[in-house]
């Protein structure tokens, strides 16, 4: 199976870091030990992949510093990470590449099997999401996904139709799930907060 593209979702406000419309935040760029988040999930990443682009709003010059292309929604009005999603699926057809796998630009504790994973769990429309469990429960992890190409179109038509939450399409096209262990801690740990920034430098 050809080798996916990378698509690092970077394009939502933080709002519990006190990012507003007019004043994003961008939490990637927050420091654990010195090193930001993105740059660690790039340095996971980037060997699990063919190449990578960034999903991001507003100016992407502030991301010239990384060397990636910077794609934002194409969607109107910013609806989530499917748009996001949605944006890297057409850059990725541009270029000939039949899937792209997400991670989100928070998550510092990323998986360094995250890709030969998804690939492995694929359904039968070639859709994977890591998951976790807790018990006899399992938890989706809605933006860490392998997404084939070939289901852009439909994504386009489902956003246009008003879908936004990502499990309702993913359920739709049978996803198929990779199952992650939260041992020593959750891979998907996500910083969403000061706390979780705090607790993300102890757990480094």
């Amino acid at each position: 199976m050809t080798q996916p593209h990378g698509l690092i979702l970077a394009g939502g406000r933080a709002t519990r870091m006190g990012g507003t419309d007019a004043n994003n935040i961008d939490k990637g760029r927050l420091l654990i030990n010195g090193t930001s988040l993105i740059a660690r999930v790039i340095s996971t990443l980037a060997p699990q992949v063919d190449r990578i682009a960034l999903n991001a709003n507003g100016d992407p010059t502030r991301w010239a510093d990384l060397n990636l292309p910077v794609l934002p929604d194409t969607a109107p009005d910013h609806p989530g990470p499917l748009a996001g999603v949605l944006a890297g699926l057409d850059w990725a057809a541009a270029l000939g590449c039949p899937h792209i796998v997400t991670a989100a630009a928070d998550t510092p504790f990323l998986p360094p099997d995250l890709v030969p994973r998804l690939l492995a769990a694929a359904g039968p429309t070639g859709l994977a999401l890591a998951a976790t469990q807790e018990g006899a429960k399992t938890w989706p992890q809605p933006t860490f996904g392998l997404w084939p190409t070939a289901l852009r179109h439909d994504l386009r038509e489902a956003l246009a139709q008003g879908t936004r939450k990502i499990l309702h399409w993913t359920d739709r096209h049978g996803a198929g799930l990779a199952i992650f262990p939260t041992t020593p801690w959750d891979p998907f740990f996500n910083v969403n907060t000061p706390e979780d920034l705090a607790r993300a430098e102890a757990m480094a």
